[in-house]
């Protein structure tokens, strides 16, 4: 049996799967840090609807990203892996294997409409012709989403202009449709309306049709180019340029969740839909030639491409009205990961098709209030940050290790294993001091996880869990 029959549905099991399977969307922004929401206590950004989810759900207050980078962490959430088992290290670098299985194409098995709105960056989106970074004749990295299981996409292979998105962009990229297909119009203005825009009519057809959804809309938002338009830098007149159109496409973005929220309503689908909403990591920089970005990773050390918490913890929200009734917070370590692991087993979903081993865990327990702490650590791996800590992005170690109070990272290196660190992220979020000499035998138990981690991450990208 191949693959290809594994995901027509052979293999699949269906006990104890819910009479009414909810409908998954999995809205992410780009760049925003941890601090740049309203409920997170950012004094001036308008994020009204991001904070009526935050009071009406399910609040990750230790919400992670997969990675310091987008296209790492965009693997992460559709695959529930460790980007580095497929070979994804950075943006740009790499791109989705037709082995690994998807959410999409697991959901296509159990009869949900499935489309992509918005950044895909998991590989390019055409082979004909020149587009962004990557794609056009020749490139080995073709990996659209309509080869990973969504049947309607619009999809950008990398960032575009957060206003007027198909102008001045620093490499020309097209909102993709399908096979040599991609759209032409309806693409002013600002950037989240033009993806929400092609989501809404997606969400009308399957809810008239009585048809579970699962919709992934990756906005663009604050990813430089930042520009907002008119209307949202007047909201933010009192403050510098850079700032009025950082802030004010935040706050754009923030409009379309609260477009996207009633729209659920409207449908009548809002309460059996389970709605996510994370960044993809930390905030770029503020190096100058970030320009516009003017991120705030909240009091967290680091920014994007680091593995301080800054440049990880990212704002994490649920809503699903059904499920979850009454708002609270969690402190218990999350993350993009866990998306595939927790929709998968809410549908009692089981495929040979799976690669193994998951780095995600399902939080269904965690959503009912019977989860505490997280039953296994999470880790972290990125490309070596000393090119990026020259260039003033706050650097760090590439390997990092996160439990429910403590994180270590490490370079794994003997030469430099005085550059260690150990910190008590519960009481010390801002990673401030390095307890790893107080703390001797923890730091050496957790260093052997992440050995064994990076060994197990080498072993997955050679090909091991895949079926022949």
């Amino acid at each position: 049996m191949n693959r290809r029959e594994f995901l027509a549905g052979a293999g699949v099991s269906a006990a104890a799967a819910p009479a009414r399977p909810p409908n998954v969307i999995l809205c992410m922004a780009d760049d925003q840090g941890w601090g740049d929401t309203g409920y997170n206590g950012h004094p001036y950004l308008k994020t009204p609807n991001l904070d009526a989810m935050a009071g009406a759900g399910v609040r990750f207050d230790r919400f992670y990203a997969g990675a310091p980078v987008c296209s790492p962490t965009r693997g992460s959430a559709l695959t529930g892996r460790h980007p580095f088992r497929y070979g994804i290290h950075f943006a740009n670098i790499g791109s989705l294997k037709s082995e690994e299985f998807t959410l999409a194409e697991a959901l296509k098995t159990r009869g949900y409409a499935t489309g992509h709105f918005g950044k895909w960056h998991l590989g390019t989106l055409t082979r004909d012709i020149k587009d962004g970074r990557r794609g056009g004749p020749g490139t080995k990295e073709y990996a659209p989403p309509w080869e990973h299981g969504f049947d309607v996409c619009f999809s950008t292979e990398q960032a575009v202009p957060t206003w007027d998105p198909m102008k001045d962009q620093p490499f020309v990229t097209r909102f993709w449709t399908g096979p040599g297909e991609y759209a032409r119009d309806n693409l002013e203005g600002d950037a989240s309306r033009v993806i929400m825009d092609r989501a809404v009519p997606f969400l009308r057809s399957a809810a008239r049709a009585r048809k579970p959804f699962f919709a992934v809309i990756w906005f663009h938002a604050p990813h430089e180019p930042v520009r907002a338009g008119t209307r949202h830098r007047e909201m933010y007149a009192r403050f510098s340029e850079a700032e009025q159109h950082y802030y004010g496409c935040i706050t754009a973005l923030d409009e379309q969740m609260g477009r996207l929220r009633k729209e659920l309503r409207d449908l009548g689908v809002a309460g059996n839909t389970m709605l996510w909403y994370a960044s993809d990591n930390g905030p770029e920089g503020r190096h100058p030639r970030q320009g516009r970005t003017r991120g705030s990773a909240g009091g967290l050390r680091g920014r994007k491409r680091s593995l301080f918490e800054g440049g990880i913890r990212v704002p994490g929200l649920l809503e699903w009205p059904d499920r979850i009734r009454s708002p609270r917070a969690t402190c218990v370590p999350c993350s993009t990961s866990d998306y595939l692991p927790t929709v998968l087993d809410i549908l009692a979903f089981r495929s040979p098709a799976q690669p193994e081993p998951l780095d995600g865990i399902p939080l269904g327990a965690l959503l009912d209030g019977r989860m505490a702490e997280r039953p296994r650590p999470i880790a972290f791996q990125t490309t070596d940050s000393g090119a990026a800590e020259a260039e003033g992005r706050l650097g760090s170690p590439p390997l990092a290790l996160i439990d429910n109070r403590y994180k270590f990272l490490s370079y794994l290196d003997d030469d430099r294993a005085a550059e260690d660190l150990l910190f008590d992220i519960a009481i010390d979020p801002g990673e401030r001091f390095n307890i790893v000499q107080e703390l001797p035998q923890l730091a050496r138990e957790m260093k052997a996880q992440l050995r064994e981690f990076r060994e197990s991450c080498r072993r997955s990208e050679a090909g091991a869990d895949y079926r022949r």
